[in-house]
């Protein structure tokens, strides 16, 4: 049965991340395009040779994307199964798709929220070439603290649901988690790179997009996957949802 939810948690990713790619070549590339050529003004302006183009833009803003949001949406479809089938009967009588819906919002709220309120995503021309390993180990330590954060709460809240009920057990559980990812965005280094001049509303607007894409990732993949497990799994066990 495991490997079955595995092969539909990896379909169910793959047609999350078509829906991402559509959103993100909508309202994200024409933002990236429009920082790439802030970046190529303010090169020229400095006398700065242009950088050789490896691969051209269309094949980035096409192919190479559609590749690695495919790829991505696998990865996280096959784990996301993974943690389903662990989850189903164990945390609760819920109905396959309620509980694929709840383990995507928490997901969502762990692996990209989260980490995205302390480090959100920059556009081309933010950020400086020698700080790329201090981003890229902060912003994964966040991820790995989030997940750690969400489930202690969790385990708080199931370890006080006999005492409280389960509302005062899950109000408990997040004020956990509030604590505990509080505590680690106060611990954790502030990165601030954005050049003065960078245009704000292109900023805004290529967070908002890259916020969106995984807004769309998580909910398309939480929608789709609780469909197939519940043809899957049918009504074997009393649940809610």
């Amino acid at each position: 049965m495991a490997g079955r939810l595995l092969l539909r948690g990896m379909l169910a990713g793959i047609a999350a991340a078509a829906l991402a790619f559509l959103f993100a070549r909508v309202f994200g590339e024409p933002q990236v395009n429009l920082a790439i050529a802030f970046e190529s003004a303010m090169d020229a302006a400095s006398g700065e040779p242009p950088e050789p183009e490896l691969v051209s833009r269309g094949v980035q803003a096409s192919l190479g994307l559609l590749t690695a949001a495919v790829m991505y949406g696998a990865a996280y479809g096959g784990l996301f199964a993974l943690v389903f089938s662990l989850a189903y009967g164990r945390i609760g009588r819920f109905s396959p798709r309620m509980l694929s819906m709840l383990l995507a919002g928490a997901g969502f709220l762990a692996v990209v929220l989260v980490p995205d309120l302390k480090y959100p995503a920059n556009p081309p021309a933010v950020g400086q070439p020698e700080t790329i390993g201090l981003r890229t180990t902060a912003y994964f330590e966040m991820v790995v603290f989030s997940l750690c954060a969400l489930t202690l709460a969790v385990l708080s809240g199931r370890a006080l649901a006999t005492r409280l009920g389960n509302w005062g057990a899950t109000l408990c559980g997040g004020a956990v988690f509030v604590v505990l990812v509080a505590l680690l965005q106060w611990a954790l280094p502030d990165i601030s790179e954005v050049p003065d001049n960078f245009p704000a509303a292109l900023l805004w607007r290529f967070r908002e997009a890259a916020l969106g894409m995984q807004i769309v990732l998580w909910g398309s993949l939480g929608l789709v996957f609780g469909m197939m497990a519940d043809r899957l799994l049918g009504r074997g066990i009393p649940r809610y949802g």
